[in-house]
């Protein structure tokens, strides 16, 4: 299929509540919308502008949206939509507008693994994705922002990763699982830069770790810096979906 030319919709300014953060966008061709700025009548108007934009009429550049009565949406605040030609041979990628992503290491490949690499897709997340098993990765590319790594052993990434990053562990391997929260303590000793450190697993496996751990002479303090099991409370369920969304809630609730 010949690519087309689209409308990019991007939220420049907010004011009060609205349904989209500034830097949220959607991508507006003839035939299909990717994104969102929102939902409800101040897509539907901004869909419908791009498209007759796409037909050849005139395009404003910014449009000021007050999500009232008159619109039909009762968020109550105003939303200014900023909107641009993207010609069909351009990179749309390269036209999105930076968005502050957490920085999320994820430790294995498995089951679960994968079903928080699938959901954190659409998340505001800089995934560092890290398994000693260069097989494991889907062979889909990357999304915006990712790193893929296959590395043996995979402890050896701590070093190297994002100041800031959010850390989940959860390798084919105790052993592995074991050597990369040491390696997150040891950096946490050193610079303390990895807001949240969480290992998959029961409350027997991580009481195990932490006898392991003492014997290192990682202090108590130290150990109380690893949360296992992972998962904000309440969400029940082995499944690697449940699993999945569990724990990037925990994410999305670090400050």
């Amino acid at each position: 299929m010949a690519a087309e030319a689209r409308i990019l919709v991007t939220v420049a300014r907010t004011s009060g509540s609205v349904p989209r953060e500034v830097g949220a966008w959607m991508a507006v061709a003839t035939g299909g919308v990717t994104g969102t700025v929102g939902g409800g009548h101040l897509e539907f108007d901004a869909i419908a502008r791009s498209r007759a934009a796409l037909a050849g009429g005139e395009l404003a550049e910014e449009v000021r949206y007050p999500l009232g009565p008159r619109l039909g949406q009762c968020c109550g605040g105003v939303v200014w939509l900023h909107f641009e030609r993207i010609a069909a041979d351009e990179d749309l990628a390269a036209r999105l507008p930076d968005v502050a992503l957490r920085p999320l290491a994820l430790f294995g490949a498995g089951h679960v693994g994968l079903a928080i690499a699938r959901i954190a897709r659409d998340l505001p997340l800089a995934l560092h994705w890290i398994d000693s098993r260069a097989d494991q990765f889907p062979a889909d590319p990357p999304a915006r922002g990712w790193r893929q790594e296959a590395l043996d052993p995979p402890a050896d990434a701590v070093r190297d990763l994002a100041t800031g990053s959010a850390v989940l562990i959860m390798s084919h391997s105790h052993a592995e699982d074991f050597d990369i929260v040491a390696a997150c303590l040891k950096r946490q000793r050193d610079h303390c830069d990895l807001p949240f450190i969480g290992l998959i697993g029961s409350r027997t496996k991580w009481a195990s770790f932490r006898q392991r751990l003492e014997v290192r002479g990682f202090t108590e303090g130290e150990r109380d810096q690893v949360v296992c099991p992972i998962g904000v409370p309440g969400v029940a369920g082995k499944q690697p979906g449940v699993i999945a969304v569990a724990a990037l809630a925990q994410i999305l609730s670090l400050r």
